[in-house]
């Protein structure tokens, strides 16, 4: 049983170094998929706008296009801007849409945005302020609307913010000395009280495309401000730009606007958390690129999506789309078949950085290896013959001198060696019978001179 047990042993020592290099490269793996390249997640939720918006018209086909590849966008409808910033900060967004004028850089302008977890994917369309009114000509300047009531968003909406900071570069505050009312109302709602005669004017930040700014350009005795002073309130404002609506832009056959009206515009960005998986990212902006890039009433084709005048740094995954385009996987397979091609190819790539070198210095270890045994065995014949050269063995040193030459003997037979080493395999067991045979010889000799020694000297009886 014993022997037995010697002969085993071997062969579970090799099947047991195969088990921990087998857990060591698990390991090793699943280090690499969980945080080199997990996979992304299949639910993403976007915080949009006002339910009657463009923000929510443009999560809308957002949707679409992420469900064709196998995402699933869950849509929170909000009240703009503002709020879309507190959820996103907040961790219970990760995409959402903000107005230019509210975000980090350009709010504070020493900011540099890093100390934000937000990060900006790209400005995807115009948000011109749109300031319509009812009996009021407010082309030279928004001073007429000092003690009247206006619409100037909801509360927790960029809107109100943009509106509020626009109206005070004119001096007009809530209240204030002429009695100026600001009505917390936007969309629809403020363009259906500015028709009913229940405010004077509304301030509204929007796409060209949301409902309330259709609305509005096509009714009857409400005029859209045309500011004379566009270009100096950009100058003050960093986040606005002048743009200009062609006479006839939104309805020829109605010939609407009538006439040229130079608009002051923000940019609408497209935010995420700087946490977002890369490919979700690029995702993002090739929806975006479907979404924005056709053109619109103020905006040429291809002018959207952007990488200029976000109020957020850019983050990496956008500075890399702007730069190289779609990765390179996107542009031929699948959604989630280059995801998994390309985690494929990072867990190969350092596996064959491992396993290359590997494989060229691993021959000459096992041959190491094997020769080794072969000289660990030549180490005790060679000790073994020193024993039998300086002295001579007793009985029990005998003994034990035989069991040690079959032990070695016993492991030469079991133990496997390619071919190229037999013939210093056969060599080795000559010289273990060599070995033999000098301790046998060593035992004669004594056995020779013990017979001898027991007879007496004279020869008598």
């Amino acid at each position: 049983m014993v022997r037995r047990a010697l002969e085993l042993a071997p062969h579970w020592l090799r099947w047991l170094r195969w088990i921990v290099f087998a857990a060591l490269l698990s390991m090793l793996l699943w280090l690499v998929v969980r945080h080199v390249s997990p996979v992304p997640p299949r639910t993403l939720v976007m915080t949009t706008g006002a339910p009657d918006g463009a923000y929510q018209r443009f999560g809308e086909r957002y949707r679409q296009i992420l469900r064709s590849n196998g995402v699933d966008l869950v849509l929170q409808p909000s009240a703009g801007g503002l709020e879309n910033i507190e959820r996103l900060n907040a961790g219970s967004a990760m995409v959402g849409f903000v107005q230019g004028g509210t975000g980090i850089l350009a709010t504070n302008p020493e900011a540099t945005g890093d100390a934000s977890p937000l990060r900006a994917l790209a400005t995807v369309a115009y948000e011109p302020a749109w300031i319509f009114s009812r009996g009021l000509n407010l082309d030279d300047g928004l001073d007429a609307l000092a003690g009247r009531r206006v619409a100037v968003g909801i509360n927790g909406s960029g809107n109100l913010y943009v509106a509020r900071e626009l109206l005070a570069a004119y001096g007009i505050r809530q209240g204030g000395s002429e009695g100026t009312t600001f009505v917390r109302e936007g969309g629809t709602a403020a363009a259906k009280l500015l028709i009913e005669g229940q405010v004077d004017a509304v301030i509204m930040i929007a796409a060209a495309q949301a409902p309330a700014v259709q609305l509005l350009l096509s009714e009857p005795g409400v005029r859209l401000a045309s500011l004379a002073q566009a270009s100096g309130l950009a100058q003050r404002h960093r986040y606005f730009e002048p743009i200009v609506l062609g006479r006839g832009a939104a309805d020829p056959a109605r010939d609407l606007p009538q006439e040229n009206v130079t608009l002051l515009a923000t940019t609408a960005n497209l935010v995420v958390r700087d946490d977002i998986h890369p490919a979700l990212a690029y995702l993002l902006l090739d929806a975006a690129r479907q979404v924005h890039g056709q053109g619109t009433l103020l905006s040429r084709p291809g002018s959207f999506p952007s990488a200029k005048g976000a109020d957020y740094m850019l983050s990496d995954a956008a500075d890399r789309f702007f730069n190289n385009g779609r990765p390179f996987l996107q542009n031929y397979l699948p959604f989630w078949v280059a995801i998994w091609v390309q985690r494929l190819l990072l867990l190969l790539v350092p596996l064959a950085a491992i396993m290359v070198p590997l494989a060229r210095v691993l021959p000459g270890i096992v041959t190491w290896r094997r020769l080794s045994k072969l000289y660990r065995r030549y180490g005790e014949l060679k000790y073994l013959e020193q024993d039998l050269a300086s002295h001579k063995l007793d009985d029990a040193e005998r003994r034990a001198a035989h069991a040690q030459l079959d032990r070695i003997q016993d492991e030469i037979v079991h133990t496997q060696f390619p071919l190229e080493l037999y013939d210093r395999v056969y060599t080795l067991r000559q010289h273990v019978d060599y070995v033999r045979t000098q301790l046998d010889r060593q035992a004669g000799r004594s056995q020779h001179a013990g017979d001898k020694g027991s007879f007496p000297a004279d020869g008598s009886s």
